[in-house]
């Protein structure tokens, strides 16, 4: 990257000078903030590309960073970011769970509506909205502490995809490079069996399925059964299907994002209870993960 310094005009007759400056090595933040303070130059930080994201991303490298030289190890980093993140957001997840709770509290009420105007859905929308307006609900609420996220995840993305200071840093166990996906697969048995499914042909890029992705899928599963199921059998279907789904694509994902995200998962399973059970909302956790299983029938006829 070429840096060069302000224009010259040079008089008829006389001479003038220009000092121009060429970056050539890693772009590394601690190497090129150096080179900024000793130079002063026009906007060098632009030599990283820190994505549209910049102002989440670069104070997250910050965070990661800061954390890393204290706890020396950038997965640990990452989790301690993520539990600032949480803490920061709290205000939104608090309204949004309460909301939520609340929701459940009058789960009897919208079955009765919607077995009052099966045959309306017109009307049914409107007693929905009544009943909503009515107890002070907000059906998108639940949106909001998801739609937030995925800025920060994007951010978190940029800086394990682009940050040279995280190439091969290890986290714990088999977890030797946070850049790169995790080098377990379920199918063949962590190993045990000597097969590639990687080669076989289409489908086999979505067949290398490390141990992470799956603890980050079951998280997610047993966050959505904090809830219970949509009435609707569709849109059940597709709930089931999500944590399957993202399973599946964060495969592939480096390994630090797919900690990142089982960590936030599970933080959010233990505020979200709490918030439940301090907002006077019946949390069968056990239960709905059983009536899922089809092994409490008798729950679901309820």
């Amino acid at each position: 990257s070429f840096v060069g310094s302000n224009a010259v005009t040079v008089a008829p007759g006389a001479t003038g000078s220009s000092k121009s400056y060429v970056f050539a090595g890693a772009k590394v933040d601690s190497i090129i903030a150096r080179y900024d303070d000793t130079y002063k130059f026009d906007r060098l930080d632009l030599l990283i590309d820190w994505g549209w994201f910049w102002f989440f991303t670069k104070p997250i490298f910050w965070l990661i960073t800061t954390f890393f030289s204290v706890l020396g190890n950038f997965g640990f980093a990452i989790m301690a970011v993520t539990v600032l993140i949480k803490l920061f957001l709290f205000p939104l997840a608090n309204r949004s769970y309460a909301s939520m709770a609340r929701m459940r509290t009058v789960q009897p009420q919208m079955k009765l509506i919607q077995e009052q105007f099966k045959d309306d859905k017109q009307a049914q929308q409107k007693a929905m909205m009544e009943l909503y307006a009515k107890e002070k609900i907000n059906p998108i609420a639940g949106c909001w502490p998801v739609l937030i996220q995925i800025p920060i995840f994007y951010s978190l993305y940029t800086v394990i995809f682009i940050s040279l200071e995280m190439r091969h840093a290890p986290f714990i166990g088999w977890i030797r490079d946070l850049a790169a996906p995790d080098p377990t697969n379920i199918f063949t048995l962590f190993g045990l069996i000597p097969y590639d499914p990687t080669i076989v042909p289409v489908v086999g890029h979505f067949l290398h399925l490390g141990f992470w992705p799956v603890v980050m899928g079951l998280t997610m599963w047993v966050q959505m059964k904090l809830n219970p199921p949509p009435p609707d059998p569709s849109q059940a279907m597709i709930f089931n299907l999500m944590p399957i789904m993202f399973t599946f694509m964060l495969g592939t994902f480096p390994a630090g994002l797919v900690i990142y995200w089982t960590w936030n998962n599970f933080l959010s399973i233990v505020q979200q209870w709490v918030i439940m059970k301090r907002n006077g909302a019946e949390v069968d956790l056990f239960g709905n993960i059983l009536q899922s299983l089809g092994l409490k029938k008798e729950a679901a006829g309820k």
